[in-house]
């Protein structure tokens, strides 16, 4: 019997699959479960519109991405901090200091653990910081530290 995974199922196939299995394991154990459906023509339609919409939504993912990452690469982030001797800032500025100077000074809302900022910034002046907004997608953020 055929049948198209909703779930998961260990040993049998992954999600939106379509697997040939005993008719018994289908109905009694696949179907009853909710982990699979049987695998007729409208089943089979509704499982290709779903992968196309899933398609579609992350090539709208990946074009706003780039768009964004367009807008980034061109501003710079002010954040200004008291620093001591030679530029040595007391503490330092972390990727949560950088997010909330992002938004407050340009409207622009990204999550501080998508900067792949791994110490913070301690002295003053400009430094690039990575920032992945997509699996595919990088860019680099301008952030220059200044004295209050």
């Amino acid at each position: 019997m055929k049948v198209i995974l909703l779930k998961d199922v260990k040993g049998t196939g992954k999600k939106g699959e379509i697997k040939e299995v005993a008719s018994g394991y289908a109905q009694n154990f696949l179907i009853k479960n909710g982990m699979a459906i049987e695998a007729n023509n409208a089943n089979i339609s509704s499982l290709d519109a779903q992968k196309k919409k899933k398609e579609k939504m992350a090539q709208e993912e990946l074009e706003n991405a780039k768009l964004l990452k367009k807008n980034l690469e061109e501003l710079t982030v002010e954040i200004s901090a008291k620093s001591g001797e030679g530029g040595r800032l007391f503490g330092s500025i972390t990727s949560k200091q950088v997010a909330e100077a992002l938004e407050k000074q340009h409207k622009i809302k990204i999550d501080k653990r998508k900067m792949d900022l791994t110490d913070g910034i301690r002295s003053l002046g400009f430094t690039n910081v990575p920032v992945k907004l997509h699996q595919e997608v990088t860019c680099t953020l301008k952030v220059h530290v200044k004295e209050q």
